[in-house]
């Protein structure tokens, strides 16, 4: 390949020292190693789909995924998945941080694409996989000023999928080998279904049947006066009505019951191991992990944290995997893609307000208008398994051929 004159500048200029201290979140765990990195919380989600299901495929196999700098810990990280942040663009950064983890395979998904890293991680022969490319991630200003530093990092991938045809152009116009990219569509985003207690689930399904039910999940403290004002407001139609609620930190499970019983609320403490009974009004779900329980038991969700600015709202694949409408405040800049998504296909409603998340729930009731819903979220979860599929089946194929050298 012809040696790009920009990149090796770069990778010159990338020789300075780390403006951080390199730090490692764990040592490197025996076995096959995939080395994932997103730019995007849905990206994230995505990722994290494939594992799931690549991992009963591959005992042993570990994860390690990498996020942009701006970005959180995903959320609901399995044991046998690493995080941390992607080195900076830094080569002694990137070495150390290769020599640590010593991946077998590197998946590089949605584009935002890093010279150094990428650079560095194909020079030690690391197998590179650039998916879920889309047109808006690759727009650099670098590769339009210096197009041969594009051609040179594109040509260091062995696949490329791009999610459509607008992004398959695009890579072609930075120079990337036609024969190596595929319009593949975009990788499934829905994640895998949370887990539950099936026993604690029946009981409960038992003890509530006949009662309306709706979950407000990740609630943060300030946003619990519009929530509790819904629902006042739809109890006024469905008297029996149940609220689940959900604390975006379970800690602060004693401050959410002293507000909710000065507002007179006949409450249920689910970490007290108190049950509803027929005159509780709103159970406080305050425990970790157990998110896939309250799913279940609520055919209409509101995902939290999107009613006020400053949160980013919480992942919509979540109740869409488990049957339950979502409904959403306008402040969801972590998960906007997935939730322009779910809306798309009539699977999720906007709410901005007491007013509009009465109104919603009290439309919701109606078992046929939520059940629509839900389907409409399940199959948007599920779209994208046979994209999921075919990578799956080159990343076992990449690996036993490296198992066999």
């Amino acid at each position: 390949m012809p040696r790009s004159l920009s990149l090796a500048a770069y990778m010159a200029l990338a020789r300075r020292a780390p403006r951080n201290p390199i730090a490692f979140p764990a040592e490197r765990p025996e076995g096959e190693l995939i080395w994932a990195h997103v730019s995007s919380m849905p990206k994230a989600a995505a990722i994290l789909q494939l594992f799931h299901r690549l991992k009963p495929l591959r005992p042993g196999l570990r994860f390690l995924l990498t996020t942009a700098p701006d970005l959180p810990r995903p959320d609901h990280l399995k044991s046998d998945v690493i995080w941390q942040q992607v080195p900076e663009e830094s080569v002694p950064a990137i070495d150390a941080f290769l020599a640590h983890w010593k991946p077998d395979l590197c998946l590089w998904s949605g584009g935002h694409l890093r010279p150094a890293a990428i650079e560095m991680t194909a020079r030690r022969g690391v197998p590179l996989y650039l998916v879920d490319a889309e047109a808006p991630a690759l727009e650099e200003a670098r590769f339009l000023w210096l197009p041969d530093m594009g051609r040179g990092i594109l040509r260091r991938f062995r696949k490329i999928m791009a999610i459509d045809d607008a992004a398959a152009q695009r890579l072609r116009r930075i120079g990337s080998n036609g024969e190596v990219v595929e319009i593949t569509g975009a990788l499934q985003e829905g994640r895998a279904a949370l887990d539950c207690d099936e026993d604690t689930r029946d009981k409960l399904a038992a003890m509530l049947a006949g009662r309306p039910v709706w979950l407000a999940a990740m609630v943060q403290r300030e946003e619990l006066d519009t929530v509790t004002r819904a629902h006042r407001t739809s109890m006024r139609f469905a008297h029996r009505q149940l609220l689940i609620l959900v604390p975006d930190d379970e800690t602060m499970g004693p401050q959410y019951a002293r507000q909710l019983r000065q507002q007179g609320w006949n409450i249920a403490e689910w970490s007290n191991g108190e049950y509803p009974e027929e005159t509780t009004q709103i159970l406080l779900a305050d425990t970790r992990g157990e998110l896939g329980l309250w799913y279940r038991l609520a055919p209409i969700t509101l995902m939290g944290s999107s009613l006020l600015s400053g949160f980013g709202g919480r992942d919509p694949y979540e109740p869409a995997a488990l049957g339950s409408a979502i409904l959403y405040g306008p402040n969801v800049s972590r998960y906007l893609p997935g939730y322009s998504r779910l809306v798309a296909a009539r699977a999720a409603l906007i709410v901005k307000d007491s007013d509009t998340l009465a109104s919603a729930i009290s439309r919701l009731s109606a078992p046929d208008q939520a059940a629509e819903m839900a389907h409409a979220a399940w199959e948007v979860s599920s779209s994208g398994a046979e994209v999921t599929d075919a990578l799956i089946e080159m990343i076992q194929d990449e690996l036993d051929m490296r198992g066999a050298a």
